[in-house]
Formats: structure tokens, sequence, C-alpha cells
């Protein structure tokens, strides 16, 4: 039992005697005799058994208090005790670790005394380098002086002679590694690339048929040609407004010439023109109610024509935009060849090469299909025809892939991809064989007269001939002024000149050519 337990139970005790007396008083008093008496008798026995119950609860108490005292002194000596060791363990350490930091003190103390020395003899070392350099300076300066003096040269003309021979002996050496390296790469490359152009060009055989681009008319007789006209012109005048055209009436016998720049307009106008002259009847009303009617079918024949030329050529799934767009190439001509037909030609043989190179077959017939379509509509939007037809092609829906082949397939090719690359030689092997394409004698002239005079005009060429219809230009250079290196550098130079100053179908392949003769006479 806890000591403040034991003080409660005391005073409750001499509280209880005090009250027991004052009862016993009170009750004396009151009482009388006999009672007054035994009541005293009760409340003195009962203060006496208080008492010794006090008594006996005091001592129990004092001694519990004793106790819980002793313990108490036991624990707070074992918890005194054990601190103090703590206390002392710490102190051993903190003495442990004070002598370290001396001697580490002590350690940094002379490390610093020897960078000082160190730096001492750095910085005396650094000032005899410094005198060896000045003292360099000058004699190199001294011997600048001398050689200038002996060359009869300053140092920036030295420094310019020794760039130039640099330079000079750097380019031959590059003209030298340029020429091993195409001559290895080519062996293989042409090589494999004739074995698949023969392929595909064995294996299609395309129409030689050319396209004419003047549309004319055939009449009946002279007499139509009044009917057309009409009273005061208003038939022509009609007709004109209705279609677009201009129409050429001259004194070529029986018949009517159409010039237009768009070949669509001028088919409409052809075909209204023929459906007038079966009919018979020719005015303003009914020349307006003919062209409308055969705007309708012509704008059939476009989509059909589209969509057999995607079915013949295996390319599904093009937008109908596109299908219109392919069928307008039947009117359009190009250097006298036809549009559609050359595009057709271009998807098989797209398809023959792509499948020779492991590449996606339908991928390469759809670029092929695709490649003119700007042609279709190059008169009416601003641009070359390439890139209005990657325009169109990405607006429709088709793939990067695609659409990049279309855009440079007019390209050099050095940042093109392989099926820009094939569509490229396709469209050249299609535009390139016999009969595709025709042009006028002037223009065909001329184009071999600035081949020419593109060659003559770098130095060192002897002699040059266009050949092949000017497929090809063979350039003799001196062998005096033109090394080998210099002979690749010089075709390169022309190709270039070339590709930057003309415009023309297909390609031209440079030919230099650099020999030595060497004569003497037996006596």
């Amino acid at each position: 039992m806890p000591y403040s337990n034991y003080i409660v139970l005391i005073l409750t005790a001499i509280v209880s005697v005090l009250v027991g007396g004052i009862a016993g008083y009170v009750l004396r008093k009151k009482l009388s005799g006999k009672m007054l008496e035994s009541s005293e008798n009760l409340s003195v026995r009962i203060i006496n058994e208080a008492k010794k119950e006090a008594e006996s609860i005091k001592k129990e108490a004092i001694l519990q208090a004793k106790d819980q005292l002793l313990k108490a002194k036991n624990e707070f000596e074992k918890e005194t005790k054990g601190k103090k060791t703590e206390i002392e363990n710490i102190e051993k350490k903190l003495r442990v670790k004070e002598d370290n930091l001396d001697k580490k003190l002590d350690m940094l103390v002379q490390k610093e005394a020897n960078l000082e020395k160190r730096e001492h003899t750095f910085l005396n070392k650094e000032a005899q380098l410094n005198d060896k350099h000045a003292r360099l300076d000058t004699l190199i300066e001294e011997q600048k002086s001398k050689l200038e003096q002996i060359a009869g040269l300053s140092s920036e003309e030295a420094k310019n002679y020794l760039i130039q021979s640099m330079l000079a002996d750097a380019k031959h050496e590059a003209a030298g590694k340029v020429r091993k390296i195409e001559e290895e790469a080519s062996r293989e490359a042409d090589k494999k690339s004739r074995e698949i152009l023969a392929y595909a060009c064995q294996r299609y055989a395309g129409d030689f048929v050319v396209e004419n681009t003047v549309s004319v008319v055939t009449l009946p007789s002279d007499e139509m040609k009044g009917r057309i006209i009409g009273r005061e012109g208003r038939n022509i005048r009609a007709i004109e407004a209705a279609t677009g055209t201009d129409l050429i009436i001259d004194d070529t016998p029986e018949a009517v010439v159409l010039s237009s720049f768009d070949p669509i307009r001028r088919e409409i106008a052809r075909r209204s023109i023929e459906n007038l002259i079966s009919d018979g009847r020719i005015h303003p009303g009914r020349i307006e109610e003919v062209v409308k009617k055969v705007k309708t079918e012509v704008n059939e024949v476009i989509r059909d024509t589209g969509e057999k030329a995607s079915f013949d050529a295996g390319v599904h799934d093009l937008h109908p935009e596109l299908i219109n767009l392919i069928g307008r190439l039947k009117f359009r001509t190009s250097f006298s060849q036809n549009v559609l037909i050359h595009s057709i030609e271009v998807a098989h043989l797209m398809g023959m090469m792509a499948a020779e190179i492991g590449l996606n077959v339908k991928e390469a017939k759809r670029a092929g299909l695709l490649h003119d379509i700007g042609k279709a509509i190059d008169y009416e939007v601003e641009g070359t025809h390439a890139s209005i037809g990657a325009d169109y092609a990405r607006r429709f829906g088709e793939s990067e892939k695609i659409v990049q082949a279309i855009g440079t397939h007019h390209d050099d090719g050095r940042t093109n991809t392989i099926l820009g690359v094939l569509v490229q030689a396709a469209d050249s092997l299609s535009a390139a064989r016999p009969g595709a394409r025709r042009e006028m004698l002037e223009s065909y002239v001329k184009r071999l007269s600035e081949l020419e005079a593109i060659a003559t005009s770098f130095g060192g060429v002897d002699k040059c001939y266009a050949i092949q219809a000017g497929r090809e230009l063979r350039i003799i250079v001196e062998n005096e002024k033109i090394s080998d290196d210099d002979a690749v550098m010089l075709c390169k130079d022309v190709v270039k000149k070339i590709q930057d100053e003309l415009t023309y179908p297909g390609q031209i392949k440079v030919t230099v050519i650099r020999e030595m003769r060497v004569s003497e006479f037996a006596k």
C-alpha cells in the first residue's frame, strides 16, 4: 500500500476519535444518570479502540513507508550507477576522439607547410618556364625573319602558298578516292540494275501511241462553218462562252480547230460540236443545253476511266477525288505522250521492279499510278506538278511514303527514299522508250546546242558531242591540261550545271574521255 494511503487512514482515525469525543460530551450533557455513564463508557471504549486501531494503522503505515523509501533508494542508486558508467564511457570516447583530432590537426599543419613549400617551388618553375617561352618566342621570330629573308616571302604569303598546295593535294586525293569508290560501287550496281530494268522491260509491253495535242472537229461540209458561226457570230460566241474554249475557223477545209489550255474544256467543246452537228439544230439555247449534257457525260467518263485505270494497275481503296484526278489524265498529254497511259505504265514497271528488290509491290504500284496526278490540275493550281500531286495525295489520306515519292520524283535523289528512286527510274523508262514522246525539231536542236555549250564552257575541253537524241553527252578533254582525277571532277561539274540550267525528259548521260597518244618515227 502506498505511503499516502496510510496517512489518510491515520487522519481518518483521528477524526473518528474527535467525533466520538464530541458525541460523548454531548450525550453526557443530555442524558442523565445511567445513560450518561453508559454512554461515557461506550465513548471511552470507542476512543480506546480507535486509538489502538490508529496506533496499529500508524505503525503499519510507517513500516510500509520505510519499505517504499528503501526500495526507491535502491532503485535510484542502481539507476545512478548505470548513468555514471555510461557517462564514464562517453568521456573515454570523447578523450579518444580528442586525441585523434589533435593528431589530424598536426598532420594538416604539416601538409599545409609542405604545400606552401611546393607552391613556392611551382612558382619558381613557372617563372623559369615563362622565361624559356619568352626566349623561344624571340628565337622563333628571329628564325622567321631569317626564313623570310632567305625565301623572299612573308609569313602570310608562305601560309597562303602552303594552304593552296594542301588544298590541291587534298582535291586530287579526294578525286582519286571518289573515282575508286564509284568504280567499285558501279560494277555491282550497274550489273544488278541492268538485270532488273531489262527484266521489267521484257515483261511489260506498252502501246507505242502518240497523242495529238490539238483538238480538231471534222465537219461534213464547209457550209457547216457558217452555221457554227451563226448570225452575226452569236452561235460561236455562245459555244466559246459555254465551253471556255476558243474556236478557230480558218481556211482549213471541213475542219474547226479548238484551242484551250484546259484539255477537259477542249474535250467538252469537241463533243458538244459533234452532237450539235449530228442534231442539226444550232442556236444559243440548244448550245447551252448540249454543253450541259456533255459536261455530265465527260464527268462520268472521267470517273469510269479513273476506276478502270486503278483496277488495271491493281491499286485499290483510292479516295474518289484521286480517282477523278487519274481519270482527268486521259485528256492530258506531256511531250505528246498521254499521261494516263504513262501513269499506268509506270505503275506496272514499279510493281515488277519492287518485286525484284523485295519492296512492297502494292505500295510501289500505288506510288507509280499517282506520281503524275498533279498534271491533271497544274493549269489551275500554282506550283510544279510534283508538289501539287504530293499536296493532293496528302490531303486525301495517302501515306507519307507515297507523298514523298510523288513530291520528289523529279529531284536529284540524294535525299530520296528507295520508293522515290524507283518512281524516278520507272518514270524515265516510260518516257524514254521509243515512240513514247516526240518534240519539235527546233526545241530538239536547241537542246543539243545547249548541251554542247555547257560542256565547252569548262576549261580543258577539246571536243564534245551530244548523241543518242540528246540523251548522252561525250566530252573529249586535253590530256596535258586535265588529269584522270580532274576528269572525274569535270564530269560531276558538267552534270550539276546541266541539272541546274536545262529542262529535259528522262536523264542525260555524261561521259568524259581522256586518252594519251605517243608517236615516234623509226628512221
